[in-house]
């Protein structure tokens, strides 16, 4: 899709549970959002993945450079803005790494993670960039194809047709944007400020990158006291040379760092369904008898299941009415549908989950739970 964000229109693809938390994949210098394309198959079904084409690249606007890398961060922020995302993971492939540093240091509290793939604080030296931007502005993207596939690809995968695609990504790539985005890189110098960040934080690196080599992801790995993974046999670009590997690596990481405290996530998740004044009065009405019993379902139904973005609200809506339906268990029930407000299961979806309760565990309780909803429809009707 694209959205409209300051001076830009972004190509954004965004894949992956709405409730889920959001992950942003920030691509390379000269490339796209399909960078990232074997990692969302890996990750969208915890993670809300969400993949812009950067200032000058892909489908988005491309505006006359030099770029700043802060300007390309708030191209981010803001589409996060856009699309009513209040934080989120970051990961970012070389220049989306630096990108994804600034982020963290323009806006802290939206960044709750980074994974830092093939990338440094600081890439010298600046005449190089500015060397790369003049080439491509006189001599198209087939100026700097050959020279850039040396870096992105081992030899061994250089012929491979991933490879290939990733070589169509450069030649299409538009001069301007590419050489705005390179005089970017050409300013950026994270040194001090990357080492303040206060995060938890992941770095990868292609055991054969020379363009961001070893010693730059372990100087990252220092500032930030973060965890490093080394992908044997790869260069620059390892999520197209060794996908699977940089997906085990992402999904192993967020996984240790997502939503630790399950009764935060699950009271967040629980004001969302049953909407903030039913909550706040059952907290309210909490004595010292059922305080743990509050604090249990919390942490375990909405923390635990309702948090999880594998399955989408609507569909988790669903599958708990036709289980209190099944049980008889009407006061929840009631509950439940009145919440179909927030998760947006409707009517039809309801009467179809009702005839699998008649099937499954009988038409007595399918008949209770359907008298039981015309009753709160109609309430509803009368109270929308």
């Amino acid at each position: 899709m694209f959205v409209r964000v300051g001076d830009l229109v972004t190509h954004v693809q965004v894949s992956g549970p709405a409730g889920a938390p959001a992950l942003v994949l920030l691509h390379s210098l000269g490339t796209s959002l399909h960078v990232w394309d074997a990692q969302v198959d890996a990750l969208a079904r915890r993670f809300r993945v969400i993949r812009p084409d950067l200032r000058g690249h892909g489908l988005t606007t491309v505006t006359q450079g030099p770029y700043h890398m802060a300007t390309l961060a708030r191209d981010v922020l803001g589409l996060l803005d856009a699309l009513s995302v209040a934080n989120a993971h970051v990961a970012g492939l070389s220049i989306g790494g630096l990108i994804a540093q600034a982020m963290a240091e323009i806006a802290p509290r939206r960044v709750k993670t980074l994974i830092l793939c093939d990338t440094a604080m600081v890439i010298p030296p600046p005449s190089n960039w500015h060397e790369r931007a003049r080439l491509v502005r006189e001599g198209g993207m087939a100026a700097s194809a050959e020279a850039a596939m040396a870096r992105w690809v081992t030899p061994g995968f250089r012929d491979q047709p991933a490879a290939l695609g990733l070589r169509q990504m450069l030649l299409r790539t538009d001069p301007e944007g590419y050489a705005g985005a390179a005089e970017a890189i050409a300013t950026a110098d994270f040194t001090a400020i990357t080492p303040k960040l206060k995060l938890p934080a992941h770095v990868i690196v292609g055991a054969q990158d020379e363009a961001t080599p070893v010693a730059s992801a372990k100087a990252l790995q220092a500032a930030l006291g973060a965890s490093l993974a080394i992908i044997p046999d790869a260069a620059h670009i390892p999520t197209i040379e060794h996908p699977r590997a940089v997906s085990a690596e992402i999904a192993a990481f967020l996984l240790a760092n997502t939503e630790s405290d399950t009764y935060e996530a699950g009271l967040r998740v629980r004001r969302e369904v049953l909407g903030e004044a039913h909550v706040t009065r059952a907290l309210a009405a909490a004595t010292e008898f059922d305080r743990g019993f509050q604090e249990f379902i919390t942490r375990s139904a909405w923390g635990g299941v309702w948090a999880r973005g594998d399955l989408d609200r609507r569909t988790r809506s669903l599958i708990t009415l036709a289980l209190l339906a099944a049980l008889g268990q009407h006061e929840e029930f009631r509950l439940h549908l009145r919440a179909t407000r927030n998760t947006g299961a409707n009517a039809e979806e309801i009467a179809q989950a009702m005839l699998h309760v008649a099937v499954y565990a009988g038409v007595p309780a399918a008949n209770a739970a359907i008298r039981e909803a015309k009753t709160v429809f109609k309430e509803m009707e009368q109270n929308p």
